[in-house]
């Protein structure tokens, strides 16, 4: 296997952007909380058609909240991986990662290659 070794400069600065993501999925994650919360019932101050818009909404806060947390999860993962040395290394055939894929997704954990494969499947 060939992997071409990220430099020190180029970990710090993936680790600088997967903190500023961390941080901004954890505020965003804040924000949605109080959108998930049950909606009310009382049909004295909300009509039928509010109630079903409210309940509409909290739906959608509910599912970007899972896709807030998988994606703070996945930003975990990769600091955890910068950590372990195993930073830009392919999860499944272990070869590199290429450094503008990085630049642009830094927590991937698969190469093109084996993304595309999975997608296609």
């Amino acid at each position: 296997m060939d992997h071409t070794e990220l430099t020190e400069q180029q970990l710090k600065d993936f680790f600088a952007q997967l903190e500023e993501r961390k941080s901004a999925v954890e505020d965003q994650l804040q924000q949605i909380e109080s959108s998930t919360e049950p909606v009310a019932l009382d049909q004295q101050s909300v009509g039928r058609v509010s109630r079903i818009d409210a309940i509409q909404q909290q739906q959608m806060a509910v599912a970007n909240k899972t896709q807030a947390t998988q994606q703070l999860q996945r930003i975990e993962s990769a600091l955890k991986r910068i950590e372990d040395g195993l930073f830009g290394y392919c999860l499944q055939c272990g070869e590199s990662i290429t450094v503008p894929r990085l630049q642009v997704q830094p927590e991937a954990t698969l190469c093109l290659a084996c993304q595309s494969e999975r997608e296609q499947r």
